[in-house]
């Protein structure tokens, strides 16, 4: 026990602070105060024969109204619907757009380069993180997600105006690029400062509920881009919409940029940066405290490897894949593949808040990793019984018409490598849906393709197409034909497992992390992951696919990393439900 001098005011009221364990109030953790004795530390500050009221009560979760606390969320979740709007954009509109930006040539090698700078944009993330993550520390939250939401939408918007390759040349990709960047800097500040800030607002026993609403967004931002989408191509004809209605959604980002941000200004700092600015609790080095100090790289490594890795792939493969998987893969109509993905996304809106709420009852780390461990058992199955379910007819001709390729030189013409008839071959069956085996060629090296029975000396578009029709391929999914409570129930599994994982993260990372150091400590495990392993995801699924012959074996991308990172999170993750986000 030690009494506080007088020229603190303490012992004028008789206070006396026991700076044991167990003390309630905790000043032997905070800063220390010149002059102080022994150069004991205090949270008083000298107000004359006044003390720091607040300071007496201690680290008192924040006490905020509940229309205080919806404005919190609507206002930090607008924003990152923005941010994962212009996310799902471009990957959606990669296929119509990947001809314009790269040269001419095989549309599955344009389409690859066009991943592969999407996934560029996600590489620049951990940047992002660590700079605006040390903005968010040092200056606060809400100005620092106000900067990022503002570099988001204007880069997006650049893409909706960009010249084509055809009229500026490799400065075309080089601008493409450029921007994807900028976005990725971005993305690397936003989640953090978003999740941050409503939990610090929240209530201890209603932060995964709250912060479950900020799930949500990735679904409302693939929602609206999906409604955005259709509406253009609802009024634009097919042949225009690849010429130049894809702009479209990228230029009416600048709406929803403009009221995103006006309604960001409207709310007030988190409670929690304000008291430690008020207390001169800021961390002096937010990138040093967090990168370079072992018991917090020991929380990002474990979070990181253990629960960021597998959550970005499910989610992406539970929900993003599936629309890939019915359009490209399936045959399925684009509209009714959107229509039938838009419905089921809205259904699965409560889910993320009722995973978040439970996660407040029986805690985070389980719920995430049982829903990735799940998705990870059943993908395969789940996928292999949604093609039966929506397109039997192409199931039933590749089990009856097997397609071999035979040649000595397949590159697959990535990234301005000459493309080979090898090549082009794969180019019209990945793009037809179509699983097939590449074997060596002749002793000549002599090139041909089998369909069935049938041979095929050489690559011809007209004569391959004419070979496959006449061994009974179907050239789209016949609608009347889809197995559609099936495949409902199915996708509805996947939006299960996807919310599982997702939901309670938002509570997870920020409990895990103490919150001088909170922005930064949050925003590099998750935009590393969010890089290394859901970035690349869209590139990796497809490229496997395209390398392997098999329309299914991209999944084992996420099969794989999930797999791993469930086994890793269970053994290393720690449980941080009930635990004080003021410290």
């Amino acid at each position: 026990m030690f009494d506080y001098p007088r020229q603190f005011g303490a012992s004028r009221l008789g206070i006396s602070i026991d700076c044991t364990a167990n003390s309630r109030v905790r000043p032997c953790l905070s800063r220390r105060v010149p002059g102080s004795p022994n150069g004991m530390p205090t949270h008083f500050e000298e107000r004359g024969d006044q003390m720091n009221a607040d300071s007496i009560a201690g680290y008192a979760a924040p006490t905020v109204s509940r229309r205080e606390e919806i404005k919190v969320v609507v206002g930090a979740s607008v924003g990152t619907v923005l941010e994962w709007y212009d996310f799902f954009v471009y990957g959606s509109l990669a296929v119509f757009f990947s001809g314009h930006f790269f040269p001419a040539g095989s549309s599955t090698a344009g389409y690859l380069a066009s991943l592969a700078t999407f996934g560029v944009g996600f590489v620049i993330r951990p940047l992002g993180a660590v700079l605006f993550g040390r903005f968010g520390d040092k200056a606060g939250r809400k100005a620092t997600f106000l900067v990022t939401i503002v570099l988001m939408g204007s880069s997006t918007a650049g893409i909706g105006v960009l010249p084509s390759f055809e009229s500026i040349g490799w400065a075309s990709p080089i601008l493409l690029v450029a921007l994807r960047l900028l976005q990725g800097l971005a993305l690397g500040g936003e989640y953090g400062g978003a999740a941050t800030y409503i939990a610090e607002h929240s209530q201890a026993n209603r932060r995964g509920f709250a912060t479950g609403f900020l799930q949500t967004t990735a679904t409302f931002g693939f929602l609206l881009s999906l409604g955005i989408t259709l509406l253009c191509r609802a009024f634009i004809s097919s042949d225009a919409f690849a010429l130049w209605g894809w702009r479209l959604p990228f230029l009416i980002s600048l709406i929803l940029l403009a009221i995103s941000t006006y309604i960001r200004t409207t709310l007030s700092e988190s409670p929690v940066f304000s008291r430690m600015k008020a207390e001169h609790r800021l961390a002096d080095s937010p990138i040093k405290e967090s990168l370079f100090v072992w018991a917090n790289v020991r929380k990002m490594l474990a979070v990181l490897f253990g629960a960021q890795a597998a959550v970005g792939l499910i989610w992406y493969t539970c929900n993003f894949y599936t629309l890939y998987f019915l359009t490209a893969t399936m045959k399925v109509p684009p509209a009714q593949a959107y229509g039938y993905i838009a419905i089921m996304l809205t259904l699965s809106l409560p889910l993320y808040v009722f995973f978040g709420w439970l996660s407040d009852k029986v805690g985070r780390k389980w719920i995430v990793l049982a829903g990735c461990g799940l998705a990870v058992l059943t993908f395969f199955p789940i996928y292999s019984r949604l093609s039966e379910a929506v397109n039997p007819d192409l199931v039933a001709f590749q089990q009856t018409v097997p397609i071999r390729i035979e040649a000595n030189d397949c590159s697959a013409g990535l990234f301005g490598a000459p493309a080979t008839a090898c090549d082009h071959a794969r180019d019209y069956l990945t793009q037809a849906g179509l699983s097939y085996t590449v074997e060596p060629g002749g002793e000549r090296g002599s090139f041909a393709i089998r369909v069935g029975e049938k041979v095929l000396d050489g690559f011809d578009a007209g004569a391959l197409k004419a070979a496959l029709i006449g061994a009974g391929y179907p050239g789209t999914t016949n609608v009347q034909k889809i197995n559609r409570p099936l495949m409902f129930a199915l996708i509805a599994l996947l939006m299960i497992w996807g919310a599982m994982a997702y939901g309670p993260m938002s509570a997870y990372y920020v409990e895990l992390f103490p919150a001088r150091i909170r922005y930064t400590s949050i925003s590099v495990p998750y935009n590393i992951g969010a890089a290394v392993f859901g970035g690349l995801a869209p590139f990796m699924t497809t490229a496997i696919a395209v390398k392997t012959g098999n329309v299914y074996y991209g999944i084992w991308y996420a099969i794989a990393v999930g797999g791993a990172a469930v086994l890793i999170g269970a053994r290393f993750m720690r449980e941080t439900k009930d635990l004080d986000v003021t410290q």
